[in-house]
């Protein structure tokens, strides 16, 4: 399995990653990067993510990496 890592300052807050997430665990965070967004982050201390990389495929600022565990 993978996991993903979103860069928060390359995230411009489109939210499209929150959208694809099939396990909808994308949401808005409640800090803001540089630019004043509320950058994505994934709430996976479940370890529900199932690693699809939907959400880094569907990112317009490839802000979203899959790792490999």
């Amino acid at each position: 399995m993978g996991r993903i890592v979103i860069d928060k300052e390359r995230c411009k807050a489109c939210n499209i990653c929150m959208s694809v997430c099939p396990k909808k665990l994308i949401h808005p965070s409640a800090s803001v990067n540089s630019r004043g967004l509320n950058y994505a982050e994934c709430d996976d201390k479940n370890h529900e993510c199932i690693g699809c990389a939907i959400c880094a495929h569907s990112c317009p600022d490839v802000a979203i990496v899959k790792v490999f565990k």
